[in-house]
């Protein structure tokens, strides 16, 4: 496939134009025409980038790309080796952040609402990021956790009473701690996300409403997994996806 019918491609999939984001998304970095071969993973490391030139990929796609809102934009040290290796290869790199979030099919709540059998009802949160929805089977707060535990094989770190029943819940994947206080207000019986902040235990406490903090990385592999089978069933590429490891 030529690299610009498969920019025009997520991009008609994952509609970016839609989101105000902290980063561009679709092409972050041009490489060679022609894509066969492709390596998806969560963040645009050094890590994976070795594993895209070990494998002679043509083009890499993830979730966490570069060019952040806010950062200093000098190409240096760890930066400039990045795109060393990127350019120097003929790499392209390809990235998707809220709108692979969003997605109501391949994104990473709804992967990771499929993975834990949780039922999708409505959205909320800023761009109608985060999630509403209702566990399969009433439990609690422990046994939520439980649950986690096993589906990501990493455990989570629970704020609040691990007997609280839990039926509806709020989610969103990686650090949407800030969507906590929303989900209260919208009577959920407890919330999901990735990663936790020093506020956000006090509001657990003092709410009732428990939160469970299970990893930013662990939170969001499912998404980028889904959009690499969706890319080697629907356009007869070879897209890969790799899962390093990220205790996060």
């Amino acid at each position: 496939m030529n690299r610009e019918q498969l920019v025009e491609y997520l991009d008609e999939l994952l509609q970016p134009a839609k989101f105000r984001d902290y980063c561009p998304n679709g092409l972050q970095v041009e490489g060679r025409a022609e894509v066969a071969r492709i390596v998806a993973g969560v963040t645009a490391s050094q890590a994976l980038l070795d594993v895209a030139v070990a494998r002679d990929a043509d083009a890499v796609i993830v979730h966490h790309g570069y060019f952040w809102k806010g950062e200093d934009g000098r190409v240096t040290g760890i930066r400039r080796q990045r795109l060393k290796t990127l350019l120097a290869n003929d790499i392209s790199l390809l990235a998707y952040h809220l709108p692979l979030d969003a997605h109501p099919e391949l994104g990473n709540n709804a992967m990771l609402a499929a993975r834990l059998d949780w039922l999708p009802e409505g959205r909320f949160g800023d761009q109608d990021i985060a999630w509403l929805g209702r566990v399969a089977v009433p439990t609690t707060a422990g046994q939520l956790a439980a649950q986690i535990a096993g589906g990501l094989a990493r455990a989570p770190l629970l704020i609040g009473h691990p007997e609280r029943p839990v039926r509806r819940i709020g989610w969103c994947t990686g650090a949407a701690q800030d969507c906590f206080e929303q989900a209260i207000a919208l009577a959920v019986d407890a919330f999901v996300s990735g990663e936790i902040s020093e506020p956000t235990v006090h509001l657990a406490r003092e709410s009732g409403v428990p939160y469970l903090a299970c990893g930013h990385h662990a939170t969001e592999r499912y998404g980028i997994a889904a959009l690499a089978g969706h890319l080697n069933q629907h356009c007869g590429l070879q897209c890969e996806f790799v899962d390093l490891d990220n205790p996060v």
